[in-house]
C-alpha cells in the first residue's frame, strides 16, 4: 500500500498544483499563487502548518517503504481500500472544484486583491470544496499507509485549513464582497451542505 499512496500522492501533488498553476498561467498570464505571508501572522503560521502537512504526506509512504510500520488498528485490508477510493475521489473532486474557480483559483489570499465570487457548480453548496476535496485526499493516503506521520500528517493538514478558512479567507471575503458574501455564506455551507453557514 506504501508504494500505491506514494504514487497517489504524486499524482495529486502534481495535477492539484503543478498542472494547475500551469493551466492558471497560460490561461490568464498569472500563476495564481499568493504564498507571500507576514512572518507571525495567522496566515503565516497556517501557510507553515500546510507545508508541514504535504510534507507528511510525502514522507509518510516513504517511511513506510524504508519499514516504518503502521499503528495499531489502521493494518488492515478493509481500511486500506477504503483508503484508495477515498483519495481516488479526492483527487477527482479536488481537480474539478479547481476547474469550476475558473480564473479565481488561487493558493494563498493577497488582501489587496479582489477575485470574482464563484458560487456556481459544486461552490453552490459548498464554499470551500477544493479543502473538503483535498482532506478527503489526505484521509485517504493516511488510511492507506496508517502510520503515525500519515496520521499527524493528516491533523496537520485539518488544522491548517480550519485557521486559513476561518481566521483568513472568510474575513477578506466579507471585506471583499461585503453583502454579496453575506448572503451566499448564508446559504451555502463552508466546508459540506448545509453546515457552517454564517449568519449576515
Amino acid at each position: 500500500m506504501n508504494a500505491a499512496a506514494l504514487s497517489l500522492y504524486i499524482v495529486f501533488a502534481v495535477a492539484a498544483f503543478g498542472w494547475r498553476t500551469w493551466a492558471q498561467w497560460r490561461r490568464t498570464g498569472d500563476s495564481g499563487l499568493r504564498l507571500q505571508a507576514q512572518p507571525g501572522t495567522i496566515q503565516w503560521w497556517s501557510k507553515l502548518a500546510f507545508i508541514a502537512a504535504l510534507a507528511a504526506g510525502l514522507a509518510a509512504p516513504i517511511a513506510g517503504l524504508a519499514g516504518a510500520d503502521p499503528l495499531a488498528g489502521l493494518d488492515n485490508a478493509y481500511i486500506h481500500v477504503l483508503g484508495v477510493i477515498a483519495a481516488v475521489v479526492g483527487i477527482a473532486a479536488t481537480l474539478t472544484a479547481q476547474w469550476q474557480m475558473g480564473a479565481s483559483w488561487r493558493i494563498g489570499v493577497d488582501p489587496s486583491e479582489r477575485t470574482g465570487l464563484v458560487s456556481h457548480g459544486v461552490f453552490a453548496t459548498v464554499r470551500n470544496p477544493i479543502f473538503t476535496a483535498m482532506t478527503i485526499t489526505a484521509f485517504g493516503l493516511s488510511a492507506m499507509v496508517g502510520n503515525i506521520i500519515a496520521v499527524v500528517g493528516f491533523l496537520a493538514l485539518v488544522v491548517a485549513l480550519q485557521v486559513q478558512v476561518r481566521l483568513v479567507e472568510e474575513p477578506y471575503l466579507r471585506a471583499s464582497h461585503g453583502e454579496a458574501y453575506d448572503s451566499y455564506a448564508a446559504d451555502a455551507g463552508r466546508f459540506v451542505p448545509g453546515v457552517g453557514r454564517l449568519k449576515p
